[in-house]
């Protein structure tokens, strides 16, 4: 009997057309969300969501690439000030 290597799947993220959302999924975990404001002349009528981060659009491809453009960021925030984070060999003085 020959034996069958398994093929690891690489999951793939996906939209989800909901009624008034949209969701963004990998597998069964949710990564993002869009909600459509209620009103007809709105001015932004999408909001969306991605852990911490959010805000609102006027359309949906431009509140769609902003969810995936900030689901890839994984919830990071980006430095402020990179030349202070870096780890100082020799900044502190050391007593003898």
């Amino acid at each position: 009997m020959a034996t069958t290597k398994k093929r690891r799947l690489r999951l793939k993220p996906f939209w989800e057309r909901g009624y008034k959302s949209h969701g963004y999924w990998l597998g069964k975990k949710r990564l993002g969300q869009i909600e459509v404001e209620p009103g007809k002349h709105l001015e932004m009528k999408y909001r969306w969501r991605v852990d911490n981060h959010g805000g609102q659009t006027t359309t949906l491809r431009e509140a769609r690439s902003l969810v995936e453009q900030a689901a890839l960021m994984g919830g990071r925030q980006l430095s402020l000030f990179p030349e202070f984070d870096a780890p100082a060999s020799d900044a502190t003085p050391r007593r003898s």
